[in-house]
């Protein structure tokens, strides 16, 4: 059987998930498809539909990025519009639809620019900066019409107030309190005090009667913009971040009714969930119970940074300090869609699933991340205190380990997609690096720590979602004499193995612990092991740069893999364990083929380590993640690829023949067409010989005259390669001859032109001065013929 298994040969990145949001500016679009999210030096916008980037405003190289970073932007009313502000003190307008630029100026701010806002009306944008002052400008025609004073530190909040007939702009600074300009008369109207700390949002009633504020210093006001007074002062008991005006009509959870005569709002902070205020009332009508954020790690600090209203869709988003958006329809405060803007540093993947539909991801942070992979949907899972750092499956079930010196159980409900927290193991007194399912049922499982300690556990067939049990530890042993880095069980579920820091891995059995054997030759840590599918093998991987194959009886080391130029942190069995792929510090994949000891593939796309590689069950996919917070898929195109080269072979024969009969009837147009379809320079070169041979140069302008752009410019690549050889030089200048004409003249315009002209001129000057030299020697040889005989005329003996 396994001579009729074919080797996995070529593999491409299907899909690439980055970061898209790195905190900073955030907006949504009013239609609520479409999220744009400051993403270091570039804004991404994000498609709720399918949880994906679709574009980028800004996008550059690194160092354009590191040049010209993005500090803020802001969105225009009618979501067509983007401005951003940069490190070079630059403003950029940009098209929202096709990410182009469309006007760009420098701003007149003495120092970075945090705070900008579009106006509801003409063509105003408003910049706040460092410097405590806000200009407004005219972006179309790209002039400052004012600055308004007043504020005192820098800008925090900057909102135009909805109703153009007011004509004001509002703004908030480090002096905590409230200002409002008339912006065509650049009056200030008013200061409003009341925060003792920083104003932190804005947000305006429909009938423009009222603003709600909010602060560090826990507390959200009521202000009545008529009479430019506070009406009410509301504790929130909390350093609120964000607040939205709720509208009336809106509908709640537990049938909460909303009366249109008293202001709503929602708030959140430092706790990390939602709260609705009734504001004219001064008390909550609704707190939310399912929030997905955690609370702030201390008092005072940050949890909810953001919450975002779409009215068209009624639903609320909210932006956690880890860059986490969470959309939950109003109505029932249920989370619909969760999309993680930035992952960190990727430690661990595993397929959770039957099927392998989900995958869960470890990132340097104490929540799990769970996508399905169909829409990569994601669902955060809370309940570790510390960075998780191992994950393993078993079907629906999922095991994780953590710095918290746990190990935690969940169940994933396929059809609902909610996971629930079953069990938890504590007896680790360190961090908990490596946990193992067993391959033939949930029941068993394994965990080593940086407490040199190897533990199994078992686990009940049935659980009381309600509660929370303890798992029970059946066998603990001391395995190494250092740090554990590693843990698997075999296929049968009868033996354990561990890899150390110490240059051993060791043999187990799983009823008792008892020590099997112990494998040594590394020559430094062992990152990874892992047994064979289908014979007694295990794969050990290390910090010498070295994979080694070892027969468990008995033990001795069968096959060792050299290749990679750093650690092997990660390494898995492919193909009915004919082959084994493995990833690196390097940034690099290769699979290899047991068999021969030798590498197949190499691929490349990670800027860092990669820890992590998680094989499909089909294995015609598999994902890697590593340091540079990128979560790759790859896609086995093995077949494909084949069968691709198959049929290009058999097209290029038939295409090879209708060229030779071409050339036999003499249809060189048709002939010089094929030869450039098939790109061929040598063939071309022929045909244009042919064609020179037999016909006179306008002929051949002709020919050439009659091809379209595209073959235009295949046959300028070929006359370019052709004029590197002296041999070819004719039918390389004068093909060039033709073409530069055309060009000229405007007929054609080829792509890369500037590449391609200083490709030429050195071969062509070279060219030129070889000719050179031989019209000098044919003059000279003229005169040599005259010198010897001055009686024969020689012009006529010469015609």
């Amino acid at each position: 059987m396994a001579s009729r298994i074919k080797l996995k040969e070529t593999f491409i990145a299907e899909a690439e998930y980055g970061a898209f949001y790195t905190g900073g500016a955030i907006a949504w679009t009013s239609d609520g498809l479409e999220i744009l999210c400051q993403n270091s030096g570039k804004i991404s916008i994000i498609s709720t539909e399918d949880n994906k980037p679709q574009r980028s405003i800004g996008d550059a190289s690194t160092e354009e990025v590191d040049e010209d970073a993005v500090y803020t932007f802001a969105l225009s009313y009618d979501n067509e519009l983007v401005v951003s502000s940069h490190k070079s003190g630059l403003l950029k307008l940009w098209n929202r639809g096709d990410g182009t630029m469309v006007k760009m100026w420098k701003a007149i701010h003495q120092g970075p620019i945090p705070q900008l806002a579009f106006g509801y009306e003409k063509q105003i944008i408003a910049s706040g900066g460092t410097d405590s002052k806000i200009r407004l400008w005219d972006y179309n025609m790209k002039t400052c019409l004012g600055t308004l004073r007043g504020c005192q530190g820098v800008i925090s909040v900057l909102q135009f107030h909805p109703d153009t007939n007011l004509r004001l702009i509002i703004a908030a600074a480090d002096d905590n309190k409230i200002h409002g300009w008339n912006y065509e008369t650049k009056e200030l109207l008013f200061s409003l005090s009341g925060h003792f700390s920083k104003v932190t949002s804005l947000s305006f009633t429909k009938d423009s009667l009222y603003m709600v504020s909010t602060g560090r210093d826990k507390v959200l006001i009521l202000w009545n913009l008529n009479e430019r007074k506070a009406v009410r002062t509301v504790p929130a008991y909390e350093g609120v971040e964000c607040a939205v005006i709720i509208d009336s009509k809106s509908s709640l959870p537990d049938d909460v009714r909303l009366d249109n005569k008293r202001v709503y709002a929602a708030a959140a902070g430092e706790n990390g969930f939602v709260k609705i205020w009734d504001m004219t009332g001064g008390k909550t009508i609704f707190e939310q119970k399912n929030s997905l954020i955690s609370k702030a790690s201390e008092e005072g600090g940050l949890a909810c940074t953001r919450i975002l209203l779409n009215e068209k869709t009624s639903q609320l988003a909210l932006v956690s300090v880890d860059q986490n958006i969470m959309i939950h329809n109003l109505s029932t405060f249920f989370c619909s869609k969760q999309l993680i803007g930035f992952t960190d540093e990727i430690l661990d993947v595993a397929f959770l699933g039957k099927k392998g539909r989900y995958l869960a991801v470890a990132t340097n942070s104490v929540t799990i991340k769970v996508y399905d992979t169909t829409n990569m949907n994601c669902r955060v899972l809370n309940g570790h205190t510390d960075i998780v750092l191992s994950l393993s499956t078993h079907k629906n079930f999922l095991l994780s380990s953590s710095k918290d010196q746990t190990i935690k159980l969940w169940e994933i409900d396929p059809g609902s997609f909610i996971i629930s927290l079953l069990a938890t193991g504590t007896k680790h007194t360190s961090s908990v690096g490596s946990v193992a399912f067993g391959k033939t049922s949930h029941i068993l499982c394994a965990s080593v720590s940086q407490d040199n300690c190897l533990k199994v556990w078992t686990i009940p067939k049935d659980f009381d979602k309600s509660k929370v049990i303890s798992m029970n530890c059946t066998a603990t042993q001391i395995a190494h004499e250092k740090d554990v880095n590693c843990v698997t069980i075999s296929s049968d579920d009868k033996m354990i193995a561990t890899g150390s820091q110490d240059k051993t891995a060791k043999l187990w059995s799983a009823i008792d612990l008892s020590l099997m054997g112990v494998f040594r030759g590394h020559k430094r840590g062992i990152w990874c092991v892992r047994f064979s599918p289908v014979d007694k093998l295990l794969l050990t991987t290390s910090a010498d740069c070295f994979m080694k194959l070892w027969s468990i009886k008995p033990i001795s080391c069968t096959h060792s893999f050299e290749g990679h130029d750093s650690s092997i942190l990660k390494a898995e069995f492919l193909n009915h364990g004919l082959q084994i792929l493995s990833a690196g510090s390097d940034g690099l994949l290769k699979v290899w083929s047991i068999k021969t000891s030798e590498c197949n593939v190499t691929l490349e796309k990670h800027d860092g380590r990669i820890w992590a590689v998680a094989v499909a069950y089909d294995e015609k996919t598999f994902y890697s993640g590593g340091s540079d917070s990128l979560l790759v898929k790859w896609k086995d195109v093995t077949e494909e690829k084949k069968l691709e080269e198959k049929l290009q072979k058999q097209q290029s024969a038939l295409e090879e023949q209708e060229l030779s009969s071409l050339l036999v009837q003499k249809k060189m147009v048709k002939a010089l067409r094929l030869a450039l379809h098939l790109d061929k320079p040598l063939l071309s070169l022929k045909i244009i010989n042919e064609v020179i041979n037999s016909k006179a140069d306008s002929e051949l302008t002709e020919t050439i005259e009659k091809l379209s752009d595209p073959h235009k410019e295949k046959l300028l690549n070929h006359a370019t390669t052709w004029n590197t050889n002296s041999k070819n030089t004719r039918p390389a200048q004068l093909v060039l001859q033709i073409l530069m004409q055309q060009i000229v003249c405007g007929k054609f315009k080829p792509l890369e032109l500037n590449k391609l002209v200083e490709h030429n001129i050195p071969y062509t000057d070279r060219h030129f001065k070889r000719m050179t030299e031989y019209l000098k020697d044919i003059k000279f040889l003229e005169y040599s013929l005259r010198c010897m005989q001055p009686h024969v005329n020689f012009d006529a003996e010469m015609k």
